[in-house]
């Protein structure tokens, strides 16, 4: 009884979150028809759930999709997600498609399979996407990856860039939606373990130590658990750009201050630094690690690893 209870409340917690995302950003509007990328992952299968979840009693009338991608991996197992997208009444597609090889053609040994599988991925969810008159295609992304692909862009592609919660696909056909983006990755875990979600690995990628995003998640993982609420305010932040107190002079015109001008946008000046949120109100801790740049032999901070 207990545990049922507390499934409930973390059910009701998610729908909550990702009905307030999808408020936030105007993600799902009337008559619109979304497809939801189920991959076989605890993500895909929480935000099906969940936007079937919210539709019954959304004040906006939208049609769900389900679509997994078959790529043909060596002990797929390919009857699962049909049976279980029946199971729960959702209308769906499966696509079969031999990515695997190809991605196993084309990427050497001990390389990381991510990009060139995630475009091939893409490719077809677009022109599935297409078949089936859908506007909006919903990704299974949380709070957790768009912090992670944050850091991933600032240490090793230089650049202040992560995922963003709804955006439109390059040839402007479809507008990708992502539903979870206010969710921990942890609170997930635990509904996709309570509602016992029959889970699918990924014998592609899963195993990749070497994948830089998994060095990103441990690291996280690490201040999370040092430093309690790290990833939750990494992801605020996002949500609270100052563009005057970086130095992207494409986003602020720099060139143009000058003494006793126009102040439009600085958000306090060099008085930003001394709100209560730098004062008392913030435990300092002692430095946080920062991972050493492969091949420069200097940490992030430009000091000497």
């Amino acid at each position: 009884m207990e545990a049922s209870s507390n499934l409930q409340r973390l059910k009701k917690r998610l729908e909550g979150k990702v009905g307030k995302a999808i408020a936030d950003y105007s993600m799902i509007e009337s008559g619109d028809t979304v497809l939801v990328c189920i991959s076989g992952g605890k993500d895909s299968y929480t935000l099906l759930a969940t936007l079937m979840a919210l539709r019954e009693r959304a004040p906006v009338d939208f049609r769900l999709i389900a679509m997994n991608l078959d790529q043909k991996q060596p002990g797929f197992p390919e009857e699962v997600l049909p049976a279980y997208l029946s199971s729960v009444g959702v209308e769906h597609r499966i696509v079969e498609q031999d990515t695997y090889a190809i991605v196993k053609e084309k990427i050497p040994e001990g390389k990381t399979t991510c990009s060139l599988c995630s475009r091939l991925r893409r490719g077809i969810i677009y022109r599935t996407a297409k078949e089936l008159g859908a506007n909006k295609i919903a990704l299974g992304h949380h709070r957790d990856d768009m912090v992670h692909t944050l850091f991933l862009n600032m240490l090793f592609g230089g650049k202040l860039k992560a995922m963003p919660p709804k955006l439109v696909t390059d040839d402007g056909a479809h507008v990708v939606i992502r539903p979870l983006a206010y969710c921990a990755e942890s609170d997930i875990a635990r509904f996709a373990r309570g509602m016992a979600f029959p889970i699918i690995p990924c014998n592609l990628c899963g195993a990749q130590d070497n994948m830089q995003r998994q060095k990103i998640r441990e690291m996280m993982a690490d201040w999370d658990k040092r430093y309690p609420g790290r990833t939750e305010a990494v992801f605020s932040a996002m949500q609270n750009i100052v563009p005057s107190h970086l130095a992207d002079s494409s986003l602020f015109d720099f060139k143009g201050l000058r003494i006793g001008g126009d102040l439009a946008g600085m958000d306090g000046g060099d008085t930003a630094f001394d709100g209560p949120q730098f004062g008392r109100e913030l435990s300092l801790p002692e430095p946080l690690s920062v991972p050493v740049i492969a091949g420069t032999g200097r940490s992030g901070d430009g000091k000497r690893g």
